[in-house]
């Protein structure tokens, strides 16, 4: 009997053994200022975040953490209250991080890997971005000058960050982490809507694939790439053939959808009021800023005589109803996406892309055509 127990207990001792020579990398450091709160040390995975371990600070604020080593490149954060420090672990060992816990997220100093330094560099360039923004919509700029104000913050950003972080080094993990990053929760590089944003995510795709053809990371942003190439394929310049039982007034296209309740709804019955139509998609990087700056004309002109008809080219469905849920105009969805026949008819070339309608039903100006959509709703009242 003691035989058998001397033997489970050796395989206990050698299971537990082969657990400690597993390679691990450790996050350590401090905080100052953060005495009796609480680190937590996060996942940031494909599946979303999931907590590792958590310590409460002491005065000196030292923390450090243990963990396996993943076999291909993975994202971590530490989080404090709201506050979180995004950083990458492939072949590193250790990752030191020193931060105050006033400007936790921000005010932090990080050494182990060149990819975390440019990491916390492409963090504060989004800081900065989304700073600008938040600015441009409490402005009185507007409407026209502030979209295009807005698309300026936005194009600028990507050309820096394409040509300096994704396109120099797209085998990097700081290079994958540019492609996700948001504002105001929205991806600024979108591959299902920009055939530019999916050259963005195939160079790094195809640089991930070569050196870890196996991590789910690879696979996942092939399927991406994929997915982009078939939204945003060319196709050949084709006639359109409008039905004829949409053209119910002169110089305007009738547009029949389906609203939020299931409710159809059209541009002629609209006729007598002034209307601007939206075409759009609220999984935007600018859908924020664009709507907030809707909202500012609509409160204006809604009871002189405005109505605005937005339409979504979302794919998603239920994240249509629920961005769109609180917002007070009429509210549309073409499930054909890009390619609904309304897109071709109307010329859109790129979104969000609005339209001016008289209260004779004709069709007035369109965007590219409008320096200042204020002035220019305020003629046709």
């Amino acid at each position: 009997m003691k035989k058998v127990v001397y033997f489970l207990l050796a395989l206990v001792l050698v299971g537990l053994g082969a657990c400690d020579n597993e390679p691990k990398f450790k996050v350590h450091g401090e905080v100052t200022g953060a005495e009796d709160k609480t680190l937590y040390l996060e996942a940031s995975g494909l599946g979303g975040i999931a907590l590792l371990d958590s310590v409460k600070l002491g005065a000196n604020g030292t923390f450090s953490f243990a963990e396996t080593r993943p076999e291909s490149p993975e994202f971590y954060r530490l989080r404090m209250g709201n506050q979180v420090i995004n950083f990458a672990v492939d072949s590193t060992e250790t990752v030191t991080i020193k931060a105050d816990a006033a400007k936790f997220d921000t005010g932090y100093a990080i050494e182990g890997s060149e990819n975390n330094l440019k990491i916390k560099e492409l963090v504060m360039l989004q800081a900065e971005l989304q700073q600008k923004v938040d600015k441009l919509a409490q402005s009185k700029l507007p409407a026209g000058l502030a979209q295009n104000q807005l698309m300026n913050y936005i194009n600028g950003y990507k050309e820096n960050v394409k040509r300096n972080y994704i396109y120099a080094a797209p085998y990097t993990t700081y290079a994958y982490f540019a492609l996700f990053q948001t504002l105001n929760g929205y991806m600024i590089f979108d591959p299902l809507a920009s055939k530019d944003d999916v050259k963005c995510f195939a160079a790094v795709a195809t640089s991930l694939n070569n050196t870890y053809p196996h991590a789910d990371r690879s696979r996942n942003l092939y399927n991406m790439v994929i997915k982009g190439m078939k939204n945003t394929r060319e196709t050949k310049e084709e006639v359109v053939e409008i039905d004829p039982s949409i053209i119910k007034e002169a110089d305007i296209i009738d547009i029949k959808l389906k609203d939020l309740k299931g409710n159809e709804r059209t541009l002629t019955e609209l006729k007598g009021k002034v209307v601007l139509i939206d075409f759009t998609v609220y999984n935007n990087a600018m859908s924020s800023a664009h709507n907030l700056a809707l909202r500012e004309l609509y409160g204006k002109y809604q009871e002189k005589g405005l109505e605005i008809y937005q339409i979504s080219l979302d794919s998603d469905e239920h994240f249509w109803k629920t961005s769109a849920d609180n917002l007070p105009w009429i509210c549309v969805r073409d499930a054909a996406g890009p390619y609904s026949q309304y897109v071709s008819i109307y010329g859109v070339a790129g979104l969000p892309s609005v339209f001016l309608v008289g209260r004779d039903n004709v069709l007035k100006l369109r965007g590219e055509n409008i320096e200042d959509l204020d002035a220019e709703i305020r003629k046709l009242l």
